[in-house]
């Protein structure tokens, strides 16, 4: 049965990884140009994963053909943020910014003064953390714990042990209340380096969160976060509940594989 919070949820689901990205990519675009409609700009935070990276590629060319159709996002009125990262230098292969700047930035043409990697070429992960922290808090003229930067979109992934972003299960960090991001430990998975992360208040105050899903691996994760049977501590994504904003979950049938949610095909 389907818990609560997962019927507050939109759930949609894809064929395969590759139409999950085209359905990624579509709402990314349609969201980011209501954003610049509505306010003038448009402030996401990206994920890494293979399943992000392919709907960055089809952003970007979706630029490169036609940067002017009046269905295209003005990426001269987009910033673009972090939702973690690897404390790796950024040519580094396992680092996120390194994916997104191969896959996007640069086949979109986008002003490097519009994107905001964390800077991992910082001493240690803990000041790597506290200068991310400054500088969200800086942009969005915000004052936590009192007040959070509120992004219009952020995407996040989801690991087969229910992680999202660096907030791995049992891991000091999902219980930060007071910082816009924070330090991770490696988790299970590799690689095996630290990591810096925005925390929940930041992912729960964004006007719209979306997952990205893919993959038979992560089906017990989803079946789990889709029953409610887990807590955050457990599976850590089932604690991103946007308090004001909305949450689509984007998974494929794979991932979806344990779970009846037939009905609600895109």
């Amino acid at each position: 049965m389907q818990s609560q919070a997962a019927r507050q949820a939109e759930w949609r689901i894809a064929a395969d990884a590759h139409e999950l990205a085209a359905m990624a990519a579509k709402l990314f675009t349609q969201l980011g140009r209501e954003a610049i409609a509505a306010r003038g700009h448009f402030t996401v935070a990206v994920a890494g994963g293979s399943t992000p990276e392919r709907c960055y590629r089809l952003l970007a060319a979706a630029t490169a053909k036609d940067a002017t159709s009046h269905e295209a996002l003005d990426w001269s009125k987009t910033d673009l943020f972090f939702g973690d990262e690897r404390f790796v230098p950024r040519d580094d292969p396992r680092s996120n910014y390194r994916m997104v700047e191969e896959s996007l930035l640069g086949a979109a043409a986008i002003d490097p003064r519009r994107v905001h990697p964390i800077p991992t070429e910082l001493g240690s992960p803990e000041q790597c953390a506290a200068t991310y922290s400054d500088t969200l808090a800086e942009f969005f003229g915000v004052s936590p714990p009192h007040s959070w930067s509120r992004f219009d979109l952020i995407l996040l992934g989801l690991g087969d042990d229910g992680h999202t972003a660096s907030l791995f299960p049992g891991a000091a960090a999902l219980s930060v209340g007071d910082r816009i991001a924070t330090t991770s430990p490696p988790g299970v998975l590799p690689p095996p380096v630290d990591r810096v992360t925005l925390t929940f208040p930041v992912l729960n105050a964004a006007r719209h969160v979306i997952f990205l899903v893919a993959g038979a691996n992560k089906a017990a994760a989803v079946e789990d976060i889709w029953r409610g049977c887990c807590t955050p501590n457990e599976r850590p994504a089932i604690g991103v509940r946007p308090s004001h904003g909305a949450l689509t979950w984007l998974v494929d049938e794979a991932a979806a594989s344990q779970i009846s949610i037939g009905h609600k095909l895109a």
